[in-house]
């Protein structure tokens, strides 16, 4: 219903955002946007996005199905944090993400780890998956559980599909990232952001995190 509702509104304020407030192409400063903060993860310095203008801390309202609120070549780093499983279309949303980016631009996304699910699925290793959002009690409820979350989850995420889909955007040296408090590029990421990662298991991660660059 609210997508139903403010969705045409959205669409329009990021377009109103990206003519007239968005950075612009030949704009020297540093553009760092974090699509999707919802209510915790707002980052001091960087242009947060996202579509839930109710409870999350945002900076630019937008849905991030639609067509990016940024101008053509303007962005040095997006940055999400299981975000692009919610998206029902990844091929559109990476050509969005290197439209945007300046020539060098860098991006870090990561969500639920299909790698390590159907490995954890083969072992039969139940104690690895969470017993969210709903209880289950068998591997297969809670592989479910992990991959489509009461189909809130609109994809598998694995590094082979990932990588595929941006290598064909034209993405290059892409790379997965074990989230213990990594990244190939330091000189954009900064330490606090890593707070904001949960991950505990390094040698069997939850979380699918790549980095890549145009």
């Amino acid at each position: 219903m609210f997508y139903g509702l403010m969705g045409p509104v959205m669409k329009v304020n990021g377009k109103l955002y990206s003519s007239f407030k968005a950075p612009k192409t030949a704009n020297n400063t540093l553009v760092k946007v974090h699509l999707g903060p919802g209510q915790k993860s707002y980052l001091d310095g960087w242009i947060n996005v996202d579509a839930n203008f109710v409870s999350a801390k945002l900076d630019v309202w937008a849905d991030l199905r639609n067509q990016l609120p940024f101008k053509d070549n303007s962005v040095d780093i997006f940055y999400s944090h299981h975000v692009i499983e919610h998206l029902p279309d990844l091929h559109f949303h990476f050509t969005e993400l290197y439209r945007c980016l300046k020539p060098g631009g860098k991006i870090r996304l990561a969500g639920p780890n299909g790698d390590t699910a159907m490995k954890k699925f083969i072992e039969n290793d139940v104690a690895w998956f969470p017993d969210f959002p709903d209880s289950r009690t068998s591997i297969g409820g809670r592989f479910e559980n992990f991959i489509f979350a009461r189909q809130e989850h609109l994809t598998i995420l694995t590094s082979s599909y990932l990588t595929e889909i941006l290598s064909s955007k034209g993405f290059k040296e892409c790379c997965n990232v074990l989230p213990k408090k990594q990244t190939r590029f330091p000189e954009l990421i900064d330490e606090h952001l890593f707070s904001y990662e949960w991950e505990d298991d390094f040698e069997n991660p939850h979380t699918l995190v790549i980095e890549a660059e145009k």
